[in-house]
């Protein structure tokens, strides 16, 4: 389910140019109405579900609605992130269930906006425009040759 932005939580980035949701949204939904200086979800059947702007919102402002794989049929799905980890919330539909929390720890060793494409998983020419996918061919043991099959007796 697209996301969705509960207006009473928003605060339009603190009426800042660009919100954290609309520098992040990948199809560039999110936008802001400057007269109520709220974000929302312009075109809600192009979202992508990708949860990027439920993570960086900093009022925990917006949410959605999960598939019934990750939780059950009408919950509510929301995100704190820290510097650490990422704080999710399953809010059920029935307000008598206690919500569920989990936590996630946010990748470690790198900073936002340094992860080198490829880093330790080089191509096998060393060109990254290469047709060669990624370990190739040492990933394929191509050096080998042919694997020959032997049939497997019955039992």
């Amino acid at each position: 389910m697209p996301s969705f932005v509960i207006a009473e939580k928003c605060d339009g980035c603190k009426a800042l140019d660009k919100t954290a949701c609309q520098h992040i949204c990948p199809n560039d939904l999110m936008v802001l109405d400057k007269e109520k200086m709220k974000a929302y979800n312009r075109e809600p059947a192009m979202c992508w579900e990708c949860y990027n702007c439920v993570k960086i919102c900093p009022t925990q402002a917006i949410e959605v609605r999960g598939y019934a794989d990750f939780v059950p049929l009408g919950a509510t799905v929301t995100a704190m992130r820290s510097t650490e980890d990422i704080m999710w919330t399953v809010q059920f539909r029935n307000k008598e269930i206690k919500p569920k929390r989990f936590k996630f720890p946010i990748r470690r060793g790198v900073g936002e906006g340094q992860v080198k494409a490829f880093g330790h998983y080089p191509t096998g020419d060393g060109n990254l425009k290469s047709a060669t996918l990624m370990c190739e061919p040492a990933g394929l043991n191509t050096e080998k040759g042919p694997v020959k099959f032997t049939a497997v007796p019955k039992l």
